[in-house]
């Protein structure tokens, strides 16, 4: 079953420059449908009054890192189930760890391709 592109997904990373280059790379795997959060506060905002499919969130952010949005999207019952990947420049063990402790669905070492997400994408949403 091919996944659904039509779904939205909400992007998160403090630094614009990012989020463009996620934007783009979601546009060449023909997920158009993207709206961008520029921090956690912002973005469970969002969350709570749309209908996002995924999240993409880069995991050092301030005021609210990734994983504290993703401990508060998985303790908010009508978020709880939304697939969420985690972007990090490192692949610590501990990180890892306390993010799929946290509920993380994925997560994406920074840098990455358009391969890369598609990939993580399908695993998340039950496809790949």
């Amino acid at each position: 079953m091919p996944i659904d592109k039509s779904i939205n997904v909400l992007i998160v990373d403090d630094y614009k420059t990012m989020l463009r280059i996620i934007r783009n790379l979601l546009k060449q795997i023909e997920f158009n449908n993207v709206e961008e959060a520029t921090d956690g506060a912002e973005a469970l905002a969002k969350l709570r009054s749309g209908n996002f499919g995924l999240v993409i969130s880069d995991w050092n952010m301030a005021p609210m890192t990734g994983l504290q949005l993703l401990q508060e999207v998985r303790a908010d019952a009508k978020l709880k189930a939304v697939p969420f990947i985690m972007v990090t420049a490192e692949s610590k063990v501990e990180n890892v760890v306390a993010a799929k402790q946290a509920g993380v669905s994925n997560y994406i070492v920074k840098p990455f391709n358009a391969e890369t997400l598609r990939d993580k994408i399908e695993k998340v949403l039950g496809h790949g």
